[in-house]
């Protein structure tokens, strides 16, 4: 019973999945779109780090065309993009991407505009000067960088809004140090000899952010809506110690306990702030690489998102081509990457406004729209997922 109540809503959403929010309804969406300089390479040993800024300059660059078009068929009024990579002028790529591509009509769509942006330096490719995955080498900006990536700001982040940012109080955790996580998984991460994994000296500077963890307030009408963007590690790529399974479960706990009062005392952001949520309204967006029944994921984290006291998770986001892309798993209505699991969200607190909606943008193979996630040279191997959400009266 519970999976056809599922697949009729989801048939409803769907339905729904090409038309833009209402007017008394707010639009908050999350696209992992690859849009890091790995994607636009042949060989990884080419990457410079320029290169997404090099084609959002041009205006023309098909996956670019597409991501936008996707952006403008949905039309989020806040979205997270993740993977778009992070340069000290940034600001130039974003300005870039918003005239040359959103504001531009793609292949019929209406174009859409963002006054309001946030974007920041985030942990990936900033070298640690340890040796963390123990191959002997300290140096280099990639396993033994503080975030897993080629060059300082790959994988970055960037929020997109209609709504006015109050950028003054936004929170950041980039610098919050693993160690002062209580009863972290870093101190479980060991050597098969049993032996801890990272350095004493490591465990005293390990970040636990892969990217940044963000809390960004949005003046919406008369309510702010705080933006809870992250993207943690995939919890993969490492070895019988479970490194990376270990820190995206802790990741996404962070999110948990900043969420419950009395939990997030031990919190300070990079300000010296301490305390977790601080608000009413607040939506958790991000590719958090972790589902609750599928993967690879350290399970207990993402377990306890999903069933937080403080968190609305009734209705989960679908698709027809999601079902279609794995029709021999139960789950695949709700999956949001081409690999076949449910791993971006877009999760809205528990607070006194409704879910009105929900999606993702994934056309199965006989509608027009397909061709924009054909593969992932089309778009993404990650799909858009999103939100609607009323506020009570």
């Amino acid at each position: 019973m519970k999976y056809l109540i599922l697949f009729a809503w989801m048939i409803m959403a769907v339905s729904k999945s090409i038309s833009a929010s209402q007017p008394d309804t707010l639009r908050v969406a999350t696209f992992n779109a690859s849009m890091d300089a790995t994607n636009y390479v042949k060989d990884s040993a080419d990457i410079t780090g320029k290169e997404l800024f090099t084609h959002l300059a041009t205006g023309v660059h098909p996956q670019i065309k597409n991501i936008a078009e996707i952006i403008q068929r949905i039309r989020p009024d806040i979205i997270l993009i993740n993977e778009f990579d992070y340069t000290e002028n940034s600001n130039v790529g974003v300005e870039a991407f918003l005239t040359r591509y959103l504001n531009k009509a793609q292949n019929g769509a209406q174009p859409i505009d963002y006054p309001y942006y946030y974007t920041a330096p985030v942990n990936t490719g900033i070298p640690s000067g340890f040796d963390l995955n123990r191959d002997g080498n300290a140096s280099g900006a990639m396993a033994n960088a503080f975030g897993f990536g080629y060059y300082p700001g790959h994988y970055g982040m960037l929020v997109l809004s209609k709504y006015p940012i109050n950028n003054e109080k936004v929170r950041t955790f980039q610098y919050f140090l693993w160690k002062d996580m209580p009863d972290n998984l870093m101190s479980q991460t060991r050597t098969k000899n049993g032996e801890p994994w990272y350095e004493s000296d490591a465990q005293s500077v390990l970040r636990l952010s892969s990217k940044s963890h963000w809390d960004i307030p949005v003046k919406v009408n008369n309510h702010t809506v705080h933006i809870l963007a992250s993207h943690p590690t995939p919890p993969v790529f490492d070895g019988p110690e479970n490194r990376n399974g270990h820190r995206n479960h802790d990741e996404i706990r962070f999110w948990v306990d900043y969420l419950r009062p009395g939990k997030a005392s031990y919190i300070y952001d990079d300000t010296g702030e301490t305390g977790g949520f601080k608000g009413e309204f607040g939506v958790i967006l991000g590719d958090l690489n972790a589902s609750a029944v599928e993967g690879d994921s350290h399970g207990e984290a993402i377990n306890t998102l999903l069933t937080h006291d403080n968190l609305i998770n009734e209705v989960i986001p679908a698709s027809r081509g999601g079902e279609a892309n794995r029709p021999n798993s139960e789950y695949a209505h709700t999956h949001t990457a081409s690999w076949g699991m449910r791993a971006d969200y877009a999760i809205p607190t528990r607070s006194n406004w409704k879910t009105t909606g929900s999606g993702v943008f994934w056309p199965s193979e006989n509608e027009p729209l397909h061709r924009l996630v054909s593969d992932r040279a089309a778009s993404s191997d990650h799909r858009l997922v999103w939100v609607d959400l009323s506020f009570n009266q």
